[in-house]
């Protein structure tokens, strides 16, 4: 069975007789990068459509599982099987329109209701009180915002429509603008950036948009844009500098014309 062969692979890379030394070096803080790295691969493979890659970076990801499970059964905690045994009984427990009685109508309230059952199943282990307290603080810092919007919104704190976070968005600009010009320091002008960016995700949350999605497309198509600009310079022998900003702008707006097929 390849799962077993890979739980095989595993504890033979740990093994203290003859292990993989770098392997063996690792412990769960030191593995946790490289688990979140992976996690990133895999959605930049969906992104790209490779198939062939996603089935690698797949691969990648579960071996990440299987190392962190390692580690947990040398120290007796538990093992791969309890991992996935676990993860089995959650999926039935969260899911009984599908594997008991009760009726869901739409996607919306079995996401309401799979909400409800977290919430029972946080309460039932003595978890956090507060409605954010559990949002994990190792996210990417545009989804735990948006994470922690989306909470709060549950408890009735957030606007009924996309209007009250566009204007919000704008009365953070207008902060930060206030503070350029009275020359406010390092701390100051990160703490209204901050906010600004965190306005923008709400409504991003308000018109259903994954913000670490529109960026990571927004970054590649930059990526391609300054591309075609760099293809412009080498035509013509010339570095950025020497062209000038306004040459690299029409450049810019060029790729940006091919993009809609203008």
């Amino acid at each position: 069975m390849s799962v077993q062969r890979l739980l095989d692979i595993m504890a033979r890379l740990r093994d203290p007789q003859g292990g993989c030394p770098w392997d063996l070096e690792q412990d769960f803080a030191s593995i946790a990068p490289y688990t979140i790295e992976e996690a990133y691969e895999v959605a930049d493979a969906i992104e790209r459509a490779d198939v062939e890659g996603l089935r690698e970076e797949l691969g990648d990801l579960l071996f990440q599982v299987a190392f962190h499970a390692q580690l947990a059964r040398e120290r007796g905690w538990f093992d791969f099987a309890q991992v996935a045994e676990g993860i089995c009984d959650k999926m039935v427990r969260r899911h009984p329109h599908v594997f008991g009685d009760v009726e869901v109508g739409s996607s919306a309230e079995q996401t309401e209701a799979w909400e409800r059952l977290k919430a029972a199943e946080k309460k039932a282990r003595g978890g956090a009180a507060g409605a954010l307290d559990d949002v994990p603080l190792g996210l990417p810092a545009m989804t735990r915002a948006r994470k922690l919007g989306s909470r709060a919104a549950r408890e009735g704190f957030d606007w009924p429509d996309r209007v009250g976070p566009r204007q919000k968005i704008a009365e953070e600009l207008a902060e930060l603008d206030r503070e350029l010009e009275v020359g406010a320091d390092r701390t100051r002008l990160e703490s209204e950036l901050g906010d600004v960016l965190f306005a923008i995700v709400n409504l991003a949350r308000h018109l259903d948009i994954d913000p670490e999605a529109a960026l990571r497309r927004t970054n590649q198509k930059f990526s391609e844009r300054f591309a075609h600009v760099e293809s412009r310079l080498r035509e013509r022998g010339l570095s950025g500098r020497e062209a000038g900003l306004d040459q690299l702008e029409v450049w810019w707006q060029e790729a940006k014309r091919r993009e809609r097929g203008d």
